[in-house]
């Protein structure tokens, strides 16, 4: 019988091997037959393309027919080949048997769309999958793909262990206390997850009373999961993986079920392959972990990771201390098997990862700066520091944190305290006539340690000329009557001068007598500079504004001599004229701004509006001459553009002048009511005619002062009665946080506003335009011509 019983045994291995075989190839087909129905390609095109995209992106081609499979939507299902039913293993009697978990290879008694949900949950998975990178990231990854289709509420994957025992490698669905409690399992009998690995075939718990007389449940309670799944795994040439799918729900798993789980299994091979060796299987490791959960204090055990060039690119946690903890709060072994970076990212590129490489490239062990960590200690919270050792061991790391005891932390604090202060502490005894200085006050004197403190009654002969005798003084005091001083005093040291500060106090005998003296040193040389450039510049900008004071003050008395402002609106040449000056609101200068509007001799009128660039009595005196230069050009009959050249050669050839101008020149022919006009890099006027408002195409004209060449054009304009113009500078359109376009827009519509005090009135429209703080000058020409009814003022 023991004969028989093994040659069954070969024949049911051989024939599940065939099985696989044949499964493999049926997907493969189907796979193959999916792009040839997609892309309309040859059976060996198809096969080649399935290759080359596994291969580019580091699949196994498994999962890639997978991915492929899972992508499908029913009506494509017609195009993929069928290769048919496959026969039922001897000896296993469930209906699920066939076809190792490959959908394609059953006799289905599912419709046909159950078939496809398996490709999609399947090719969804095997999506996933390829983005997973350890045991415990394939457990969650699994959980969330049969949540739903399997009704599963945890996810279990054991790997059996060279002894014969089970390890927990990864979970989800379970607290991570029951998870301790199962994480090594001994090689017992009654263990549904090491039956099913010894067997090679599932086991199917469906029946909670059933059940745990034969197998020994996880759970507390156990009732907690009705129903349970064990699946072995193949990976390589053994079957040392089992995943356990944990449902609250009791009742069986039905075959659709038991299918998709079984191919399930099939499809997480390729990822426990990719994931390398397991540490489990490695009894050394075991070892050091060992001995690492005995050790006191925390330390870890790293093996370094190198990449195809050689760098090191993470190490893995091979073994840690109860006391180690990373960023998330995991301790201990559950730091094992993972990649230092997964565990402390912020390691990556900073000084400790490069002592780390230089400990394990050239053997000298490398300690970190201290750095200050958060810990409980007898219940309360405090903060302690700590640096960081590393050790090479073997061709690994040993990562050990030191925790600083109180006498180097004090010994730390002051010596920081010496270094940012730029101090340091001296003590001379007056008897014994010892001394002794920190390091700190040697190099604030500038001195050899060699050779010694400087003697406490010697110390005035360093000091300059005239800062010694009080320093002698306070010195003189404090040996006799122990009276403590405080004083400044300066050295040439280091090729420069350097204003110290000394502070002592005595330290008396029972008698009353000082005996010793201490105190510090303390480098004062940065701050007396930083308050002497303080003082200079404080003066100097005193200075500064009252030279600009009288500037402004000369430049306004000038600017409202030469530009005289009439106290109402006037008449000229038949015209309504109503003219504003609004000087800047901020700074000490004045500016260039200016207009003038007069009758000529032949009883036109004549507008101006200019700009010059700048401020001060500069741009006031090339104001005055722009000004009386232009009403005189035109007066004598000079044409507008002429007047405009004449008035840059003058620019740019006066020695007197002040950079650049822009200028708007209008004559006004009242018989023909025609409006002539020029300009100069200004902002074009605005017209009002019955309720709408434009802007007047401007002629083409540069800015006075920039070209030795310019083009000057004039323009004309016929208004009418009722018609409003305004001429302006550019203060009041511009603001220096928008553009001249959006400052148009705003005075267009402040135009056109209705407003109390009349269409007519210049104050209002002013109001709504500016700004209370204005950075510029603003002057306004508002020209109107009077309706039939307008009586003259």
């Amino acid at each position: 019988m023991g004969a028989l019983a093994q040659v069954v045994a070969r024949q049911r291995a051989e024939m599940e091997r065939l099985r696989t075989q044949a499964a493999t190839a049926a997907v493969l087909e189907r796979a193959k037959g999916a792009l040839m129905a997609l892309t309309g390609c040859a059976p060996d095109a198809a096969g080649e393309e399935l290759l080359q995209r596994a291969k580019a992106a580091n699949r196994t081609l498994l999962e890639e027919c997978w991915i492929i499979l899972g992508g499908l939507v029913p009506p494509l299902r017609a195009a993929v080949p069928d290769p048919g039913p496959v026969a039922d293993a001897p000896g296993d009697s469930s209906s699920d048997a066939v076809g190792v978990g490959f959908p394609a290879l059953r006799d289905r008694t599912d419709s046909g769309d159950a078939e496809d949900d398996d490709f999609a949950v399947l090719g969804r998975l095997g999506e996933a999958l390829v983005r997973v990178d350890t045991p415990q990231e394939l457990a969650r990854c699994l959980l969330e793909h049969l949540a739903r289709d399997v009704e599963a509420d945890a996810v279990m994957l054991y790997r059996r262990l060279p002894a014969g025992g089970l390890r927990l490698i990864g979970h989800a669905g379970i607290d991570d206390t029951l998870a301790a409690q199962w994480c090594q399992v001994p090689p017992l009998s009654g263990i549904a997850a090491l039956d099913a690995l010894r067997a090679g075939q599932p086991r199917w718990l469906e029946n909670i009373d059933g059940d745990r007389e034969r197998y020994l449940l996880i759970g507390d309670p156990p009732e907690r999961w009705g129903s349970r799944a064990w699946l072995p795994v193949p990976v390589g040439d053994t079957t040392d993986v089992c995943v356990g799918v944990l449902r609250v729900r009791g009742g069986s798993f039905g075959p659709s079920v038991r299918r998709l789980l079984r191919a399930v299994a099939r499809l997480c091979a390729g990822r426990l392959r990719a994931f390398g060796t397991p540490r489990d299987q490695d009894p050394a490791a075991d070892a050091a972990q060992a001995v690492f959960g005995s050790l006191p204090g925390a330390a870890m055990l790293l093996t370094p990771l190198r990449a195809l060039s050689g760098e090191v690119e993470d190490y893995r946690i091979d073994a840690a201390t109860a006391d180690a903890v990373d960023i998330v709060g995991r301790t201990g072994g559950e730091l094992v098997g993972r990649r230092l970076l997964e565990c402390f990212p912020s390691m990556a590129g900073d000084r400790l990862w490069e002592g780390c490489l230089s400990a394990l490239n050239t053997g000298e062990p490398y300690e970190g700066e201290p750095f200050a960590h958060e810990e409980v200690v007898a219940g309360a919270a405090g903060v302690s520091p700590y640096s960081i050792r590393a050790s090479r061991l073997g061709g690994g790391l040993v990562l050990t944190w030191i925790r600083r005891e109180s006498s180097d932390r004090q010994e730390q604090r002051l010596s920081d305290v010496q270094r940012l202060g730029n101090l340091g502490w001296a003590n001379w005894h007056l008897v014994s006539r010892e001394a002794g200085w920190s390091s700190q006050v040697f190099a604030i004197f500038d001195r050899d340690p060699a050779d010694g403190p400087i003697p406490l009654t010697d110390l005035p002969a360093h000091a300059l000329p005239e800062d010694a005798p009080s320093l002698a003084r306070a010195i003189r005091q404090l040996v006799r009557t122990g009276r403590p001083f405080d004083v400044p005093f300066r050295i040439r040291a280091g090729g420069g001068l350097r204003h110290l500060r000394a502070v002592a106090e005595a330290v008396a005998d029972v008698d009353g007598t000082p005996v010793e003296v201490h105190g510090f040193i303390q480098d004062l040389t940065a701050q007396r500079s930083v308050e002497l450039a303080l003082v200079e510049s404080e003066q100097e900008i005193l200075a500064q504004h009252g030279v600009l004071r009288a500037e402004r003050t000369l430049a306004t008395r000038l600017q409202h001599a030469l530009l005289p402002l009439p106290t109402r609106p006037v008449r000229l040449a038949g015209l309504r004229v109503e003219v504003a000056y609004l000087p800047a609101q901020s700074g000490l200068y004045v500016g260039g701004d200016w207009f003038s509007a007069i009758e000529l001799p032949d009883g036109d009128a004549l507008f101006v509006v200019g700009d010059v660039a700048g401020h001060g009595i500069d741009a006031v005196a090339t104001m005055a001459q722009l000004r009386f230069t232009a009403k005189g050009m035109v007066i004598t009959g000079s044409s507008l553009t002429g007047a405009l050249a004449r008035l840059n050669a003058l620019l740019l050839h006066s020695r007197d002048s002040h950079g650049t101008a822009t200028m708007v020149l209008a004559r006004y022919t009242a018989a023909e009511r025609r409006l002539v006009w020029a300009q100069a890099g200004h902002p074009p006027p605005l017209l009002l005619r019955d309720g709408e408002v434009r802007f007047l195409g401007r002629p083409r004209g540069m800015l006075l002062g920039a070209s030795p060449t310019p083009v000057y054009e004039e323009a004309e304009c016929r208004l009418r009665p009722g018609d409003r113009l305004l001429l302006y500078t550019d203060g009041l359109v511009e603001r220096p946080t928008e553009g001249i376009d959006l400052g148009l827009r705003r005075l267009a519509d402040a135009v056109v506003a209705p407003r109390e005090a009349g269409p007519g009135s210049l104050a209002p429209l002013l109001a709504a335009v500016l700004e209370e703080e204005r950075r510029d000058d603003v002057c306004v020409v508002d020209i109107q011509v009077p309706d039939k009814t307008d009586k003259p003022e």
